[in-house]
């Protein structure tokens, strides 16, 4: 989600009073906070999609090395990002594009180890709208208005970047409705749009209530390995507390090799992330996300994934120049991880 000026001023105060508020809930004793670091995390939205950092916080892998890792939730433009920049969280996950995004105004962030190895997007379909046998994707979407996060997201960028591979011209042959993440169920089931740009849970949701089918356009599967959702922090955090970022990196790694080793455990987490989804949805949710090799299983950040993920913001517009891997994302701390895990 994009940075700007406007978004950092307007999120500046939401942002401080949700981190004092996650101060606030902690409860342990005197001596356990005087040992305890707590390191916030912004996320754009509470998303299936983090599990593997939900279970890493749940198997207390984070406290074992004094880490109380807490989770704010911010949404609008580059709020994650925003609530780095002004220190107000130690990191935010989403995509390397925001460090690249930094980096082009003066900004230093670095991607330290990846969550997220596919683009987490599927387009869906208001029920009844299907693709006829043969029909490809450009001319099903033409014509279509399209349901999707505001510009500078990612599910916005891999749609413009999809709309100018398939030569389609946004605001002639497609329109894009842009709003907050998650309302694209609302949009579509208005009527306010025949295509949701969505992810899960909501993808599981809409099935469910019957305002879309399966998605019609699979865009992990699509675009293979992509950096989609790596936790980011500044630079000054490498270079002033290597020791935590090491023991933080070290353990969301455990997350992610424990969310795969325990598929069943993982979903009971997931279960108390998302208490208000019935055990039906949320294994269904999940289950698309393993058969489609969501996560990364190593926390690595590879060249070619951030290839992938600087082609798509390079052609929708939204990223001006190239920004180069070494810039924006240091795998020291995975490297170290794995080789001490060995």
């Amino acid at each position: 989600m994009r940075m700007n000026a406007k978004i950092a001023v307007k999120s500046a105060v939401a942002i401080a009073a949700a981190v004092a508020g996650l101060a606030s809930v902690a409860v342990m004793s005197a001596a356990q906070a005087a040992d305890m670091q707590t390191l916030v995390v912004a996320e754009p939205v509470h998303s299936t999609g983090y599990l593997p950092l939900y279970v890493a916080i749940h198997k207390g892998y984070f406290k074992a090395d004094n880490l109380d890792v807490k989770i704010l939730t911010v949404q609008g433009g580059g709020a994650h990002t925003n609530a780095v920049l002004s220190h107000q969280a130690f990191a935010f996950i989403g995509g390397p594009e925001h460090n690249a995004f930094a980096k082009i105004k003066g900004a230093e962030l670095r991607a330290v180890v990846n969550v997220v190895n596919r683009g987490n997007v599927y387009y869906v379909a208001k029920k009844g709208l299907t693709m006829k046998p043969g029909e490809t994707p450009a001319e099903f979407f033409k014509g279509k208005k399209l349901a999707v996060s505001f510009f500078g997201g990612t599910p916005n960028s891999i749609t413009r970047y999809l709309a100018a591979t398939w030569k389609l011209e946004i605001g002639k042959d497609i329109k894009l409705n842009e709003m907050a993440n998650g309302a694209e169920l609302a949009a579509v089931k208005a009527g306010a749009a025949d295509i949701g740009v969505t992810t899960e849970p909501v993808l599981t949701r809409g099935v469910v209530e019957g305002v879309w089918g399966e998605p019609i356009y699979n865009v992990p599967k699509e675009l293979g390995d992509y950096a989609y959702s790596t936790l980011n922090i500044r630079l000054d955090s490498i270079q002033q507390q290597p020791k935590i970022v090491e023991a933080f990196v070290k353990d969301v790694i455990k997350g992610l090799e424990f969310t795969y080793a325990h598929p069943d455990e993982a979903v009971s987490i997931a279960k108390k992330e998302f208490p208000t989804m019935s055990s039906a949805d949320l294994k269904a949710t999940l289950d698309r996300s393993f058969a489609d090799n969501l996560w990364s299983k190593d926390g690595m950040v590879s060249p070619a994934s951030w290839a992938t993920g600087s082609k798509v913001v390079r052609n929708a517009g939204i990223l001006k120049k190239d920004v180069a891997y070494d810039e924006i994302i240091d795998m020291q701390f995975v490297k170290a991880a794995l080789a001490s895990m060995k």
